[in-house]
């Protein structure tokens, strides 16, 4: 557990969290132990994606993942207790009891069937389909549409684009944040997320493993339904783009949190635009 959580990393949930928690007047004190909750779910997550039967990575953040070191039993059990130790975390953290029991539900959400989970079950399913099979696209999300664009779409916003929502949002409730203000993190999350994880598809298609930390084009080899898949990497770039302008258009209303955010938000995806603009 204590070997993924503190393997090197950019820990941006944590970092959003807190950046929207003191930006609108709460101390870091307060709003660490929902940072640290965060970034476990989190970690969870990467070792559990790791594992032979989901992506099946050696690597991850440039060390070895979590089951090639302990074996897969002990991988799997420490994600469960990654995932069941935050909340004991934020049970045990001393903040207002329902304040903390809103915020335990809305992570709970984001990381659950209707969030993360669901949007990793998804994932899985629609493997293989950026060739062209619209069949797989319905089974994969329960769409009879056959549109693989929106599927993508779908798959990001769950995925990934969840947690780093909830995470603005959970630091702005910390702050007693006013109904406009949660609704602009709410909006900014909800972009950057999608713009977070076009990014994460354009370096995986095209940087290389020095640079990524993981295995380099391990999602086109495993069929993945990615943004260059179905988009090529240039209008990847372009919807990106539009993305994180959308995010940062958003932040208007939060003041000095939102500077933070912003500079959050474009040190995380910027450079990776800029390299695959060159």
């Amino acid at each position: 557990m204590r070997y993924s959580l503190q393997t090197p990393g950019k820990r941006v949930r944590p970092l959003l969290l807190l950046a929207a928690a003191r930006g609108l007047g709460t101390s870091i004190e307060t709003a660490l132990p929902f940072a640290t909750a965060l970034e476990m779910i989190h970690a969870y997550s990467l070792i559990h994606d790791d594992l032979p039967a989901m992506d099946d990575d050696e690597l991850r953040r440039g060390q070895p993942t979590n089951h090639v070191l302990f074996g897969d039993g002990m991988a799997t059990l420490a994600g469960d207790g990654l995932l069941t130790e935050a909340f004991c975390l934020l049970m045990a953290c001393g903040a207002d009891p329902a304040l903390t029991l809103l915020i335990a539900g809305k992570f709970a959400r984001a990381a659950g069937v209707q969030g993360m989970v669901g949007g990793q079950a998804a994932d899985l399913m629609a493997e293989g389909l950026q060739s062209g099979d619209d069949k797989g696209v319905a089974a994969a999300d329960g769409d009879t549409r056959g549109d693989r664009a929106e599927l993508l779409r779908a798959i990001h916003r769950r995925k990934t684009g969840e947690l780093l929502q909830v995470s603005a949002v959970a630091g702005a409730l910390l702050a007693g944040a006013e109904s406009a203000q949660l609704a602009a993190a709410d909006d900014f999350g909800l972009h950057f997320g999608l713009a977070f994880q076009i990014a994460d598809d354009i370096k995986d298609e095209l940087l290389d493993t020095k640079s990524t930390g993981k295995r380099a084009g391990g999602d086109r080899a495993r069929g993945k339904l990615t943004y260059p898949a179905v988009h090529g990497v240039a209008r990847s770039l372009e919807l990106g783009r539009a993305e994180l302008a959308a995010a940062l258009a958003a932040l208007a209303p939060l003041g000095p949190a939102g500077e933070l955010l912003q500079y959050i938000a474009n040190s995380s995806v910027v450079p990776v635009f800029e390299r695959a603009a060159d």
